[in-house]
């Protein structure tokens, strides 16, 4: 465990490549999608190795290589979940290989900038520590942002139930932003990877959104559309979510997926924790609304 004055010392809070002055308007958030026509997959599901970083190359590899999606020059936002004070092998956040590995390949792509940060449940430094991911992704030269006051800024969303609320600018200003969710089991929502890991982008109070969880979830994936999602599925939480607690709540299964459709990886991933993606309201909104696709058998799919 890192002592508080080195992370303190460690941890950046760099303002000038983040545009945080950037004018407020109706939507300042980029459409990242960089779905190309024809035959290519839309997804791929990596299980063919128990080394997570293995797992995240060839996912990526499959859907064209980190060059396909990051330009040499281009600021690059990684948003894991580092939401809660767990260690990795509980499952409640993204496994720090993968973040480390996707973190890599940004840079190896040409990334001049990877900022990897959420906006944490728990006590952000206990959580961006005790998950791992600090250490594993500061080595590498990202810079970590720890989430503070004035790193928000009110939006307006338009959503059905978010309107107008306070959003995480290091999240949205970025030329290019990863989604790198953990799958698991979550109480209210029954599941959580690439839709729901957008809470993480919300300041306020959040949950106030729990008494419409799924409208929410499906208005955060109509603002937010990532360049890629990677899951995490190397040891995925079962129950008990979203925080667990009982390593016996989870189970390794191996699996990294890569995605340009948030929606089909969600309904793939709810059937990892046994649940029908029909039964997880949100994703269907998510369907309805146009944002992807929760048929995911017949969506353009490899496994390598």
């Amino acid at each position: 465990m890192l002592g508080g004055s080195t992370i303190a010392t460690a941890l950046l809070y760099e303002r000038g490549g983040l545009e945080l002055t950037r004018p407020t308007g109706e939507r300042q958030v980029r459409d990242f999608n960089s779905h190309t026509p024809g035959p290519a997959p839309v997804y791929a599901i990596a299980k063919s190795s128990t080394d997570p970083a293995v797992l995240v190359q060839r996912a990526v590899d499959a859907l064209g290589g980190m060059k396909r999606f990051v330009s040499r020059g281009d600021i690059v936002a990684i948003k894991p979940n580092i939401g809660w004070d767990r260690m990795p092998v509980h499952a409640a956040n993204t496994n720090p290989r993968v973040v480390a590995e996707v973190v890599r390949l940004a840079f190896e792509a040409g990334a001049k900038q990877v900022v990897v940060t959420d906006a944490s449940c728990n006590e952000p430094n206990r959580c961006f520590q005790r998950s791992g991911i600090w250490r594993a992704v500061y080595g590498l030269g990202a810079t970590v942002i720890l989430p503070s006051a004035h790193r928000f800024r009110e939006m307006r969303m338009r959503g059905d139930v978010l309107d107008q609320w306070p959003v995480y600018t290091p999240l949205v200003n970025a030329d290019k932003v990863i989604n790198v969710p953990v799958a698991k089991h979550h109480n209210l929502s029954k599941y959580t990877a690439a839709m729901k890991n957008w809470y993480g982008i919300l300041g306020g109070r959040r949950n106030r959104l729990h008494q419409n969880i799924d409208v929410s979830i499906a208005d955060l994936a109509t603002f937010m559309r990532p360049t890629l999602t990677i899951v995490d599925a190397t040891r995925v939480l079962l129950r008990n979510g979203p925080q667990g607690g009982n390593i016996d709540d989870a189970r390794d299964m191996n699996q990294v997926i890569a995605s340009l459709d948030q929606v089909a990886v969600d309904a793939y991933g709810a059937t990892l924790i046994g649940e029908k993606p029909e039964r997880v309201r949100y994703l269907k909104l998510g369907h309805e609304r146009g944002i992807g696709n929760m048929d995911f058998m017949n969506v353009a799919h490899v496994e390598v």
